[in-house]
């Protein structure tokens, strides 16, 4: 196996003006800010942070769970070519990144930064990411979060610096069934927020009831105690004199921590928040254009100026991973763009992917998503989609289970959201809550082939061991290709009729598509 060499240049040092990097991620938060249109949830801080900056309307995360999440981020690689498939915690430790890839955190070291992550860490191994100052804690006080950040500005002194600052707010408690940390003790700059069940605004894909309504209120009160934790990072920040040096990101791992959204690659399980404040850059700015999250780490490399030699080899022999090319482009560039640019400027899609949440969860899905249009490939289709255990365990759907037949999440019927199709086919603009499955309509043959094709493409590309033929991998085959192996052209195998005679194949073959 050969790996790439890194070669680093970084302009803005040699003139010894600092470029420094700060980045916010909440957890669990979905679109629920009030600069994103949810008017009942106060969220001044960002709010304000939005006037100040860019904001996406088009950002997804390339997986909607998170660990896996955090690692595209801090990769710029999904997570079948990274390694981390699922979460890094407890009982499903073992989901890691490859040793062999290139974090964030080294590539900042390297080129002289001082690195820094505080919060939540929920990626490893420890090694793959070498932050330098690490103070990871279970801690939700806001105030807690903001001494450390001002610490670390005060260490960084006027050398470059880049920052991640990981709230654990707002997901769920996880020791509470309908619990979201509100009755912990914090620090008294952080206040609490009355919220009653008739103020909240229960999303469309989500089925409105009495406990959906409960849990709301409590998740409200977690959101309001993350936004005064990005105001007083934010001020740290600003009292350091750094602010003028930082380019400021601010997002979410995957979307709001309730059924039909998170561990799903449906949009509210993936279409988040991305605000980017850019010194002397745009301010109150709207661009619609797509971002992918391996799009970040190259931008915060661009601004940086940090340069990568990242040709690298591709070793198509099983088992022996090379360090992928990071796919991801800058945004940088088109951060001023407030229309939808030509495919020529811009990428007009994105792919995602998701195998696992916790270790139990398994059901492998792959995605694109066009400007229009959403096509899932689900891999186990035949299997029933898993549930994480804080949304099963939730009040919100025990009460949502036992309304009225058919029971519905959202506009969806509960059964669709159990038992799903091998392909899924969506008009995004026509059916935003992507509840009107096209792959059969023969009107929309033609679009459902062109994506499934970039799918598998993609797959290829990027070296998916969930790319099947015949219910088969078809990396994991291509030991045999020297052999010559065919394999019917087919999804899934027929148990019926499980027979190669009289069907089309297909080589085993890097080129097959």
């Amino acid at each position: 196996m050969t790996l790439p060499t890194w070669r680093f240049a970084t302009k803005a040092q040699a003139i010894n003006m600092p470029k420094n990097v700060l980045l916010i991620v909440a957890d669990d938060l979905g679109k629920y800010l009030g600069s994103y249109g949810c008017s009942s949830v106060t969220t001044p801080n960002l709010d304000n942070l939005a006037s100040e900056a860019v904001r996406f309307t088009h950002a997804f995360a390339c997986t909607p769970s998170c660990s896996g999440s955090r690692s595209t981020m801090f990769t710029g690689l999904h997570t079948h070519e990274n390694g981390q498939y699922g979460l890094a915690w407890g009982p499903h430790g073992h989901f890691l990144t490859y040793d062999h890839v290139d974090s964030m955190p080294k590539l900042f070291n390297d080129a002289g930064y001082l690195t820094g992550i505080l919060g939540k860490v929920h990626v490893g191994p420890a090694s793959v990411y070498p932050w330098a100052w690490r103070r990871e804690s279970d801690s939700r006080d806001a105030g807690w979060l903001a001494d450390q950040a001002e610490e670390f500005f005060e260490q960084a002194g006027e050398g470059p610096f880049h920052l991640t600052v990981a709230f654990h707010d707002p997901h769920r408690d996880v020791n509470s069934r309908a619990g979201f940390s509100n009755d912990w003790e914090y620090s008294p700059r952080v206040k609490s927020i009355n919220v009653q069940q008739s103020d909240v605004e229960v999303p469309p894909w989500l089925t409105d009831c009495v406990e959906t309504r409960q849990e709301f209120v409590e998740y409200y009160k977690a959101i309001h105690r993350f936004d005064q934790g990005v105001g007083l990072v934010l001020s740290a920040l600003e009292k350091a004199g750094l602010a003028d040096s930082t380019l400021v990101m601010v997002t979410s791992d995957n979307g709001p921590p309730f059924i039909n959204s998170k561990t799903t690659l449906y949009e509210a399980g993936i279409n988040l928040p991305l605000i980017l404040r850019q010194p002397n850059g745009p301010s109150g700015a709207v661009n619609p254009n797509m971002i992918s999250f391996i799009d970040l780490l190259p931008t915060m490399l661009d601004w940086a100026e940090i340069m990568v030699d990242n040709a690298a080899p591709v070793d198509i022999h099983l088992f022996k991973p090379s360090s992928a090319p990071r796919r991801g482009r800058s945004f940088l560039p088109i951060l001023h763009s407030t229309e939808v640019l030509q495919e020529s400027k811009w990428q007009g899609h994105i792919f995602g992917s998701h195998t696992f949440h916790e270790f139990q969860n398994f059901w492998p899905t792959r995605v694109v998503r066009t400007r229009r249009f959403k096509y899932h490939r689900n891999i186990a289709w035949q299997l029933d989609f898993p549930f994480a255990t804080d949304l099963y365990a939730s009040i919100s759907f025990e009460g949502i289970r036992n309304l009225a037949k058919p029971v519905m999440l959202g506009r969806r019927p509960f059964k669709n959201y159990i038992r799903r199709q091998a392909e899924e086919l969506y008009d995004i603009e026509a059916d935003p809550l992507e509840v009107n499955n096209l792959a059969d309509d023969p009107e929309f043959a033609d679009t459902l082939k062109d994506l499934r094709l970039k799918v598998e493409k993609w797959q290829q590309d990027t070296r998916d061991l969930f790319l099947y033929r015949d219910g088969a991998s078809v990396q994991a085959l291509m030991r045999y290709k020297k052999d010559g192996l065919q394999l019917p052209d087919q999804f899934d195998i027929n148990p019926e009729d499980p027979s190669t005679i009289g069907k089309e194949l297909v080589y085993v073959d890097e080129k097959m598509l």
